[in-house]
């Protein structure tokens, strides 16, 4: 149904001093702190996760050479979703506002709006993270204690106990990053390179990292976290996180958080010839993901259901 005249009573009678609402400022691309952003040219993307060799045995003189196999173990799919907005302005509406353009208004609005729900998708990779009804391509959630091996043996990527952040739960994180294991159980090289947190933990996060000397004990104690430089892109908020005490380490392991743009955001205008009224579209195709679950270590407070 188009904006009509009705909906825009005082903006068509002299007097009114300021139109206001639509004009506040936005967080954008916060996405960006977390996904690295490739394209896409089909209906979906998969990357298949592969499992090299295992640890080399030794030989015995004599004896033959022990041969390997690798294979294929799990496939990560990325599935386009369409995102579109639109409203219409009857002609009379245009013709008879007397303070602003209605068009160039509620375009930004319009703009408002579909970034806002991309910020919504990118989080909830996050906030579903632990629900274990949504999976990743090894079949279990994003963050858990039993991801699968090919060895038939599993990895862990959260706290054995859930903890709120502080001091130790940080540290036994970036502790648990470097024990990472590859899918046939060799030990990787591997640490944490950022944090993700919601608003809640902006303060907490501050001291911990930021402190010279440990916080909260009389101890002159250095901050370890700090000198030894474990976490060396610092942290970051995300305003679209829904937990309020959980917090996700970031790692340096590659092919982790991956968003597939599919068709960049268009806009388009059209005036209808019978009823003169004006429409406004914008539309966007991407997918947010993960491939590799080694890419983050979490917490353990989210929610899994």
């Amino acid at each position: 149904m188009a904006i009509s005249r009705s909906q825009l009573v005082k903006e068509l009678e002299p007097g009114l001093n300021a139109l206001f609402g639509l004009e506040y400022n936005r967080y954008e691309n916060q996405h960006a702190e977390i996904y690295t952003t490739e394209t896409s040219d089909r209906a979906f993307e998969e990357e298949v996760m592969l499992a090299g060799f295992a640890s080399a045995p030794t030989k015995q003189e004599g004896a033959g050479v022990v041969f390997d196999q690798a294979n294929e173990t799990f496939t990560a799919r990325y599935t386009h979703e369409t995102i579109a907005l639109a409203f219409a302005i009857t002609e009379e509406a245009i013709e008879d506002n007397l303070y602003d353009r209605l068009a160039a208004r509620y375009t930004r609005a319009l703009a408002r709006s579909m970034s806002n729900t991309k910020q919504v998708k990118a989080a909830n990779v996050l906030n579903n993270a632990q629900i274990t009804t949504v999976t990743g391509g090894d079949g279990v959630s994003l963050i858990n204690a039993s991801h699968p091996l090919s060895t038939g043996g599993t990895f862990s990527n959260v706290l054995a106990t859930a903890a709120d952040l502080n001091e130790t739960s940080l540290e036994q994180s970036l502790i648990d990053i470097a024990g990472f294991v590859d899918e046939r159980g060799l030990k990787i090289a591997s640490q944490g390179r950022k944090m993700i947190i919601p608003k809640e933990l902006q303060f907490t996060a501050e001291r911990i990292m930021k402190s010279p000397m440990r916080t909260g004990t009389a101890d002159n104690d250095i901050n370890a976290v700090r000198s030894m430089g474990m976490v060396p892109e610092g942290y970051v908020i995300n305003n679209f996180l829904t937990d309020t005490d959980s917090f996700f380490l970031l790692t340096d392991i590659p092919n982790g958080f991956k968003m597939f743009v599919r068709s960049p955001i268009k806009t388009a205008m059209e005036g209808d010839f019978d009823t003169g009224n004006v429409r406004f579209k914008a539309r966007e195709r991407y997918s947010f993901g993960f491939s590799d679950p080694r890419c983050v270590f979490g917490n353990g407070n989210l929610p899994t259901s």
